[in-house]
């Protein structure tokens, strides 16, 4: 005997807020459910994340997840999918920044198509100096905003950027995230810690991805901090196109498709030198076009080795 398909009526349609243990929960905008994913995910490349959208049929006991409706994006560090738009928080102080990791990260949300704010917390506790070359670095590119989330001075300037948008804060371990989350959530409970004094990072406070509703709409994602980013599977002569502030001088090379490496006449690589795009910014792309160029090399041995067997 075949069983009875659950009818329509059966059926909604509902976002991903949290996974625990196998659980999903599932906010269809009036009611949470508890759900079990379908075996049928096992025996598949795609999991359920948090920030999914997807159909769940209530008609058991335990509801089950049945589709999962297209995705937008997805990411695996941080496993979330849907997201519109990062809010990438790093420290001024106490962890002291690493410019390189939000470049990093960028790069990535970049490659995604996935707009970012960056948000420089603990800004009390930094000097001017700090201050300013964030400022310098980023703010004529990225949204900024500078914030003390223990007082809450400057968290309030999040807001607009988070209103009607699906957004994912992220940053390291220690930078203040969970404590932000709390401000802007009052009932959000995310649970915050300190920096360990041995290695002077921040302890993981987040133990899993969750989603939170907004005030005036729009959803906010909390995610476990992490210590690096991978940059995205992607060819050399992309990463010129992830970095925002090297659009101002395209077509202006002597050569068309200028990795503004070493070519003669690179008309980034002179406002590098110049000081039009911080000295920082360029720094990290020549480290990130290293890598993917070692990368490329790494594979076409391998694939030449594979041949030669």
């Amino acid at each position: 005997m075949t069983a009875e398909k659950p009818s329509e009526g059966m059926i909604v349609r509902g976002t991903i807020i949290k996974g625990i243990a196998g659980f999903y929960y599932v906010d269809t905008g009036s009611t949470v459910y508890e759900c079990k994913a379908r075996g049928v995910f096992k025996n598949t490349s795609i999991k359920p994340y948090v920030g999914d959208e997807v159909r769940i049929d209530i008609s058991s006991d335990t509801p089950v997840i049945c589709e999962i409706c297209e995705r937008q994006n997805v990411f695996e560090r941080p496993p979330v999918a849907n997201v519109e738009q990062f809010v990438f928080v790093s420290a001024l102080k106490s962890p002291d920044p690493n410019f390189a990791i939000v470049d990093r990260f960028l790069t990535a949300a970049e490659k995604m198509d996935v707009d970012v704010v960056i948000c420089f917390n603990k800004a009390d506790l930094a000097g001017e100096e700090i201050r300013r070359s964030a400022l310098s670095t980023y703010g004529d590119v990225y949204p900024l905003v500078f914030s003390d989330a223990c007082s809450g001075q400057g968290v309030e300037q999040l807001r607009p950027y988070l209103k009607d948008r699906k957004s994912a804060l992220a940053g390291t371990s220690g930078v203040g995230k969970s404590t932000i989350l709390n401000r802007l959530i009052r009932d959000a409970g995310a649970e915050t810690g300190s920096i360990s004094e041995k290695t002077n990072r921040g302890r993981h406070t987040t133990r899993h991805v969750e989603l939170f509703r907004l005030e005036g709409g729009g959803m906010i994602f909390d995610t476990p901090g992490f210590m690096s980013f991978d940059l995205p599977v992607m060819e050399e002569t992309e990463l010129p196109y992830l970095f925002r502030e090297f659009g101002r001088y395209e077509g202006e090379c002597r050569f068309h498709g200028c990795l503004h490496r070493d070519e003669p006449g690179c008309a980034v690589k002179e406002a590098a030198a110049q000081g039009e795009i911080p000295k920082s910014r360029y720094q990290s792309y020549l480290m990130q076009l290293k890598e993917l160029g070692s990368r490329e090399k790494k594979e076409q041995w391998y694939r030449s080795d594979r041949r030669n067997r």
